[in-house]
């Protein structure tokens, strides 16, 4: 191979893994086209595409009519059909998606440390719940430190669901709708210490609060470009990142009440920041954010740590993770475990990665390495379990530790 040939590559590789994972997958369960009959891509009267299989699964058995898990519009299945463009395209690109990276010069190195490999991480999956049907493309998870029970957040008709321990459905509410009190489309969520359920709402660009029984008791409204991740802190205020304004603001409420007391703008100048962390112990703050492409370098992810009078305590960004990984980190959920270290979950490589503690970034340790889809939230129990939200698969996972490790 060329020099030339090979300085081409990496950027040609890139440009293939991005077609991969934008046009080329399903985006209901997240497997990858082909020309295998359950996974063909198949146009929608809307003009979304989905794989066959997904077709067969949302497809009502009495009206033969199924609804578009993207924009809602109604059709019928015998008005699918085969999407050609899709289809020749992975005829065209076959042979490069089967292709091993070259080992020449353009090919991924090693790791610097060898402690920092992509090994088996130290938990394994106890249990799963939830799945298709009980929830659709969930987008935020949390736990009530009250009762211990887990609130997903998810494209439903019911937007708001609560599992108790076992994986059972408690109840559901957030009717889908227009009305003020309604959730349009959730992206964030948190339970406060008194069970009061906290939603940030993209559809009319609101904080919703919620009683643990579904009543709303507050909107807040007219503040936000687009509210997206939200958490609650020890002194139980309500932390929410404002993706589009570039902020993170602060919401002092009187949930009994209903009322919002007070709400203040902590930080500005943040670059689309969308997940949110908030260390129950130290009280630290981390904020995922989303870095848009500029010229050759790609889009890409920087996951920043403040301390709770907002002093920036670490960060860690692609450019500093690719000294220890040979590809970057598109991190799309954040959590502390129960030790003050930072968790990331990682959709490029399909992990969960511990990045230490902020004073000690980076120190990359991966921590669940297989059987992840899409993973998009995060968040730790009492006893130490560790709930990763798939959305690629539509459930909730529980990770214990190994203790044969």
């Amino acid at each position: 191979m060329s020099a030339e040939a090979s300085e081409r590559e990496p950027g040609l590789r890139a440009l293939v893994r991005e077609a991969e994972v934008s046009l080329l997958e399903c985006k209901v369960c997240f497997e990858k086209f082909s020309h295998e009959k359950n996974r063909r891509p198949r146009n929608l009267t809307c003009g979304h595409v989905i794989c066959l299989g997904c077709v067969t699964a949302l497809v009502q058995p009495r009206t033969r009519t199924l609804e578009c898990p993207f924009c809602r519009k109604a059709g019928k299945s015998s008005e699918t059909s085969d999407c050609l463009p899709l289809l020749q395209f992975l005829e065209l690109l076959g042979p490069v998606l089967r292709a091993p990276p070259s080992s020449g010069a353009g090919a991924a190195r090693e790791p610097r440390d060898p402690a920092a490999k992509w090994a088996p991480g130290a938990l394994t999956c106890s249990h799963s719940f939830g799945g298709w049907g009980t929830l659709i493309n969930p987008t935020a998870m949390a736990l009530c430190p009250r009762s211990g029970r887990v609130v997903i957040v998810h494209d439903g008709r019911k937007r708001v669901k609560v599992f108790d321990s076992d994986g059972i459905c408690a109840h559901q509410f957030g009717e889908k709708g227009e009305a003020a009190q309604d959730v349009r489309y959730p992206l964030g969520v948190t339970v406060t210490s008194d069970g009061h359920v906290v939603i940030t709402d993209a559809g009319d660009r609101s904080v919703k609060v919620f009683d643990f029984s579904g009543q709303n008791k507050l909107v807040i409204g007219g503040r936000f470009s687009l509210p997206w991740g939200v958490q609650t802190t020890p002194q139980k205020e309500i932390m929410v990142s404002d993706a589009e304004a570039g902020s993170l603001h602060l919401l002092v409420v009187d949930f009994q009440k209903g009322e919002l007391r007070r709400a203040e703008r902590l930080l500005a100048h943040l670059c689309n920041p969308r997940a949110l962390a908030v260390s129950p112990i130290t009280g630290a703050i981390a904020v995922t954010e989303h870095l848009l492409a500029q010229g050759p370098c790609p889009a890409s992810t920087r996951v920043k740590v403040f301390s709770p009078g907002l002093q920036l305590l670490g960060q860690v960004d692609t450019f500093g993770l690719s000294l220890f990984i040979p590809s970057k980190i598109d991190a799309t959920a954040v959590t502390f475990d129960h030790q003050g270290n930072v968790i990331v979950a990682d959709t490029t490589s399909q992990a969960i990665v511990c990045l230490g503690k902020p004073e000690e970034f980076p120190v990359l340790k991966p921590i669940i390495t297989q059987g992840l889809s899409y993973p998009v939230a995060l968040t730790y129990t009492e006893d130490n379990s560790l709930l990763v939200l798939d959305s690629g698969v539509h459930v909730v996972k529980v990770y214990k530790a190994d203790c044969s490790r």
